[in-house]
């Protein structure tokens, strides 16, 4: 894998009060973008506080470029509706995982990264060393819709034959 610096895990969780774009309800699934990436989630029918416990793995390249994440309403007769969007920084994560720790207590936090405008976190997330890993939690706002946020996690893997994160400049 020519370029990659490692893989990110990116497990999408769950909606909370997604906006409904059929009658009383939305059928939302997510997708996520990094560079030429694309992946999305399942649809989860006839819910605005969907659960997707979905896992995503995306080749990281570029450590500067944001991970898109829009939701979606899926229609069977016409386009699919948007249902809002936001953007994730992994940098702030990604400093934590250069530190290269190791062995700290279950649930200890490494760092926590206060929401403001250029993030799109609609609460205080948290670097968190959880089960011999280091992993972000977060609540993202969506933007360009009236409510909802999306809960994910992301953890870094490390590849084999990859310089990793010793050598990237962010």
């Amino acid at each position: 894998m020519e370029g990659v610096v490692g893989l990110l895990k990116l497990r999408i969780k769950r909606g909370i009060n997604l906006v409904a774009r059929d009658t009383r309800s939305s059928d939302p699934y997510v997708i996520v973008t990094i560079a030429e990436q694309k992946l999305k989630t399942d649809v989860v029918k006839d819910n605005c506080n969907p659960e997707w416990n979905e896992e995503l793995t995306l080749c990281i390249r570029d450590v500067n470029i944001p991970i898109q994440l829009k939701v979606c309403d899926k229609d069977t007769f016409t386009v699919d509706d948007e249902m809002g969007n936001a953007d994730i920084d992994i940098k702030p994560y990604l400093h934590c995982v250069k530190m290269e720790l190791n062995d700290l207590p279950d649930g200890h936090v490494v760092k926590k990264i206060q929401p403001n405008r250029t993030n799109c976190l609609a609460e205080e997330s948290s670097c968190i060393w959880k089960n011999g890993k280091l992993i972000q939690e977060m609540s993202l706002r969506l933007r360009n819709v009236k409510s909802g946020e999306v809960i994910v996690e992301t953890e870094w893997v490390n590849l084999p034959d990859s310089k990793g994160l010793s050598e990237v400049e962010f």
